[in-house]
This record gives structure tokens, sequence and C-alpha cells, in this order.
């Protein structure tokens, strides 16, 4: 064995040694790096464009349009976002001024209405990156110059820059996904409406459920079922746990076509909504529910 192998296999004992001791901790923490890297590329490749040319909704790489440079930006970090500044708006976790964090979305309005007209990326240190319909490109400017004109920040990378808790992961996993089911609980009964809008709590469909339960525990889902069965790590029926995501087909279907996606809430039932009963609970083992499972994922941080 070179010396080189030597210290790489101490240095990876080390580490699992010191995962046991801290009760999941060195997980946490790469979960924590994994986002801030995340931030980091984001930050990175919105500098980089910096003089591409402005162009009304182009997707680049060339030329941008305001809402279509976030999503390029996004896309290149690994993270699917809306490709509209009204999606975009409404969705993610509103975050204020003062707590403000790299790769956080920024809107604005030029006539100073309550609905953003552009927005750019904050790269940290009180400047932002957004392509300028004014000036024709992609440009850096300081936010403290847009004060009259900003309208709210949107973060799409969860926790990107706090520090991770001392706590188990078991236990944090636990904790988020009671809070994921005390919050789909307080819509029991709203009706069900295919193709709702992600900004009602009025009426839900599937997905429009999951991701807005998901978004006020603080988790980023994409808006349709099909696209949320892409995140996170898929895991097996004997692995269910409380707060899992389950993607199932039609019933009698034999295609894997994903149709409607419920959420895993312990003691063999899933919370979801559908039909004339609209949020509730069901039974899922032994059911048509589990017969029509595709796919289980898990966005709960480990």
């Amino acid at each position: 064995m070179t010396k080189r192998d030597w210290i790489r296999k101490s240095t990876i004992g080390l580490l699992l040694s010191t995962s046991l001791l801290l009760g999941g901790q060195v997980g946490q923490a790469a979960a924590y790096s994994q986002n801030s890297a995340m931030s980091e590329t984001i930050v990175q490749t919105a500098k980089s464009l910096i003089g591409k040319d402005y162009q009304y909704k182009a997707e680049g790489p060339e030329s941008f349009g305001s809402a279509q440079f976030a999503t390029y930006v996004y896309r290149q970090a690994g993270m699917r976002i809306a490709n509209t500044m009204t999606a975009l708006y409404s969705g993610g976790t509103p975050v204020s001024r003062n707590e403000l964090q790299a790769g956080d979305l920024l809107f604005f309005s030029s006539s100073g209405g309550s609905k953003p007209t552009y927005m750019g990326i904050y790269i940290g240190g009180g400047q932002f990156v957004y392509s300028s319909q004014r000036e024709d490109q992609v440009v850096l400017k300081q936010l403290s110059g847009y004060d009259s004109k900003f309208l709210g920040a949107r973060r799409y990378v969860a926790t990107a820059s706090a520090a991770p808790k001392a706590s188990s992961s078991n236990e944090s996993v636990s904790s988020i996904a009671d809070q994921i089911i005390r919050i789909g609980e307080k819509y029991l009964g709203t009706p069900y409406k295919y193709g709702s809008s992600s900004n009602t709590t009025s009426t839900f469909d599937c997905s429009s459920f999951t991701q807005r339960v998901f978004r006020e525990a603080g988790i980023t889902l994409p808006r349709d079922s099909r696209q949320q069965s892409t995140v996170g790590k898929t895991v097996s029926k004997s692995q269910l746990k409380k707060g899992d995501l389950i993607f199932m087909r039609s019933s009698g279907s034999s295609s894997d076509r994903i149709t409607h996606v419920a959420i895993y809430a312990g003691d063999g039932k899933i919370l979801h909504t559908y039909g004339k009963p609209g949020v509730t609970y069901s039974t899922f083992f032994g059911t048509n529910w589990e017969k029509r499972v595709v796919t289980i994922k898990r966005v709960i941080p480990e």
C-alpha cells in the first residue's frame, strides 16, 4: 500500500467513525455542503453570463429574457424551476431583504405596481445579476440602487447558507415529516380541481397539494407530479417513511406514466387529494392505490 492510499483509507475511516459518533451530523453537513455548492454554481454561472444579449423570452445561451435567465442559470446547477416570472414569484419560499442569500431570486416592478416586471439573481455582497431590457444585455447591479422598485425575494435552494444543526438525521427527518403531515391536515376537505393554480389554497389537484404542503415546510418541489418524481431519493415500499412521496399510474393502466402523487402519512395511510373527497386520508397497503405505484421518492433531506 502506498503512503497516499494509506492516508486516503485513514481519512475515510475517520470520517465514518465521526459520522457514527455524531449521530449523523456528517450526513447533515454533506447535505448542507451540497446546497452551498449549488448556490455557488448559480452565482458563478450568473456572473459568467454578464454581457450576453437581452431578448424577450429568449432561453439562452446567447441571449435571455428576464425570467428565462434565472431558469437557465438554475438548470446549469442541476435544478429545474419555472420559466415565467409569475410562476417564479408565486413559488419558492419568500425571504425578507435582510435575510437574502446568494442564489435567491429578486423581483422588481418598473412601474411601482404589485406585479413584477423584471427579476434577477442575488449573488451576495448587495449585488444582483439580471437580463436588462433597457440596457439590452445581462448586467451586474447594486441592489441598493433599486430600493423603490424592489418587490420581494424567493428562495429555491433550501437552507443554502444555513449552518447544519447538531441534531441526529433521524430526528430531523421525523420532525420535518410530522410538520408536513400537520400542514397537510389543515387542508382536509379542500375541494379537488384538476389544473388548480399553485397560487390558491381554495382548491388543489394532487401535485399542487404536495407542492403547497412541502413549500410551507421549506422544501421546494416542481409543479406537476411527473416533474416531482424526478427529484429526491428513490426508495422501495418496504422502506416507506412518513413524508415520502408516492407516485402512481392511472387505475387499470399498464403504462408507467405518472398521473397521481400522494404523501405517505404513516400507519399505512396516504394523504392526498382526488375527486369528490378532496384532500383526504386513504388506506394504502392492500388497496388499488398500492397496485398503482410507479415509484416512491424521499425529498426530505436526510
